[in-house]
């Protein structure tokens, strides 16, 4: 089985800044896409922002320019570094990842427990 942990949440004030970290472990053969999405109360979880194995990148319109999502493929992590946070960023960050797991010899999809991001105005 795999594990995602994400850490890196909390309250901060308008215009501050958070870094979420997540770390994969468990029978991981290989890691394709990671991905970090947030669901704000009463809407549908949104996708943020995409690495792939390679560090291509993708970002939500409403983030780019204020997140950058990175990843350290020895270490299994992927990291959203976020910056001019606004209360419109509140919301529970998850992670995801597209791992060949070991176990099952398959690619299955895996997702973090959520961390939760609040910004005070």
């Amino acid at each position: 089985q795999v594990q995602l942990v994400e850490s890196g949440g909390g309250l901060v004030q308008t215009g501050g800044s958070l870094r979420l970290s997540c770390a994969a472990s468990g029978s991981i053969g290989r890691i394709n896409d990671m991905r970090w999405f947030r669901q704000a109360p009463g809407m549908q979880r949104e996708l943020v922002a995409a690495i792939s194995s390679g560090g291509s990148t993708n970002y939500a319109d409403s983030v780019k320019g204020r997140f950058t999502i990175s990843r350290d493929n020895t270490k299994n992590t992927v990291y959203l570094q976020m910056h001019s946070l606004s209360p419109e960023d509140t919301a529970v960050y998850y992670c995801y990842a597209g791992v060949f797991d070991l176990r099952y010899s398959a690619f299955r999809n895996y997702w973090g427990q959520g961390t939760q991001v609040t910004v005070s105005s």
